[in-house]
């Protein structure tokens, strides 16, 4: 597959940040991938997550996915842990002024946060992680390719001229992706929703739309000039593969 890079997750409320440090040293020294380990302010004071910053560096890796993260399990709010960060951009500008060489990804919201008031406040909140030191944004995943041409284009508006990566989740369970898009303000296409009905009850199915969908998007992403493309595939290798093998033809 040849991939650019990889991600590691870190777990709902960091629950597995131990396996996201294993997980990322296997990737890099026994495959030789460039690997961006997630890091997120849930759980941490700010003394600790410079220290985890530190290990990540010494670990040998500059690239970070930088994230506020969703609020614990059980938890609907974002509550900053004891002395630790509020917002994304804190830990942006926090791991900076640790190794100024980290190359920091972000998150940005084609459809918008869900926390955020408009979309007006979530872009300015977003020019601030670039501000504090971001190097590249990875979207929240999508479903119509406009919602992402719409959103690099107020981003340019509002200043933000660092890459915008989109992120592509293939459909693989219909009452999954409906959780997914709830959860985070994603709308479904009627257009997929309706295939997806319809293969409801064959999974084998639905992971076929799902891919055929993605790789629709993807290959008319990469005409339009999008940077790459990362791929949201929740430990579902055989989805990845099937896109891998459908933009190779």
């Amino acid at each position: 597959m040849n991939p650019d890079f990889v991600s590691v997750t870190y777990g709902a409320g960091g629950t597995t940040r131990d396996r996201t440090a294993q997980v990322s040293a296997l990737l890099k020294q026994d495959l030789g991938y460039t690997v961006m380990p997630h890091l997120t302010c849930v759980g941490h004071t700010r003394a600790e997550l410079a220290d985890v910053a530190d290990r990540i560096h010494a670990g040998g890796f500059r690239n970070i996915m930088t994230l506020r993260g969703d609020p614990p399990k059980g938890e609907t709010t974002f509550t900053p842990y004891q002395d630790g960060l509020r917002y994304a951009s804190d830990l942006v500008a926090l791991l900076k002024s640790r190794h100024s060489e980290f190359c920091l990804g972000v998150g940005g919201y084609p459809e918008k946060h869900p926390e955020a008031a408009s979309l007006e406040t979530d872009l300015a909140n977003l020019k601030r992680k670039v501000d504090a030191g971001a190097a590249f944004i990875t979207t929240q995943l999508f479903f119509d390719n406009a919602v992402y041409y719409r959103f690099v284009e107020k981003c340019r508006a509002a200043g933000i001229t660092i890459p915008i990566v989109p992120g592509i989740m293939p459909v693989l369970s219909l009452k999954q992706i409906q959780r997914f898009t709830a959860m985070c303000g994603t709308a479904l296409p009627p257009k997929l929703l309706a295939r997806l009905e319809v293969a409801t009850e064959n999974p084998e199915v639905v992971e076929i739309v799902g891919v055929d969908w993605a790789l629709d998007q993807i290959r008319d992403l990469i005409a339009h000039g999008a940077p790459g493309y990362h791929l949201y595939v929740l430990n579902r290798a055989k989805a990845a593969l099937a896109l891998t093998a459908g933009l190779a033809a």
